[in-house]
């Protein structure tokens, strides 16, 4: 039941971004509630996967693929691109705490005299997560679209 209400909760407040970047990129109206409803579906795949113990590299992948498949089914279905549902749905995915971390651990770095190894590992560890992250956003969101509007058959 615990698991339950932190999947609602976690829909509703990724629904709110974004609906919001969706407004920020011009989205028609009618088309704001796919937005937010791409936008939960995907955050909250993503939190269930880590509640599964999945890194959050690859739950983050896999919840990318899932708004890529669901956003094109939405594009069919009222004749739209894909992408307009797609970037504003993935946005509350963006890793935006990992990224700060590590600017923030280059900053101390830099006022620093002597490197620490602590700071050091820790823009690493943040800066590659954030990199990781990034990356499986982008690759997972591209994949089911390159896989479905593939004009070839693939075997």
């Amino acid at each position: 039941m615990n698991l339950v209400l932190t999947l609602l909760n976690d829909a509703f407040f990724s629904a709110i971004p974004a609906m919001g970047f969706a407004m920020v990129f011009n989205v028609p109206r009618r088309f704001l509630p796919y937005c937010a409803l791409a936008g939960a579906i995907g955050h909250s795949f993503r939190t269930l996967l880590l509640h599964l113990d999945m890194p959050i590299e690859w739950a983050t992948f896999a919840a990318a693929a899932l708004v890529g498949v669901i956003t094109i089914r939405f594009a069919k279905r009222h004749l739209a691109p894909p992408l307009m549902y797609a970037v504003a749905a993935i946005i509350p995915m963006v890793p935006g705490t990992y990224a700060y971390n590590t600017l923030i651990a280059i900053v101390q770095l830099s006022v620093q005299e002597q490197v620490s190894s602590d700071l050091t590992t820790m823009v690493i560890q943040n800066g590659l997560k954030t990199v990781f992250i990034l990356g499986a956003l982008s690759v997972g969101l591209a994949m089911p679209a390159l896989v479905y509007y593939r004009t070839r058959p693939i075997i």
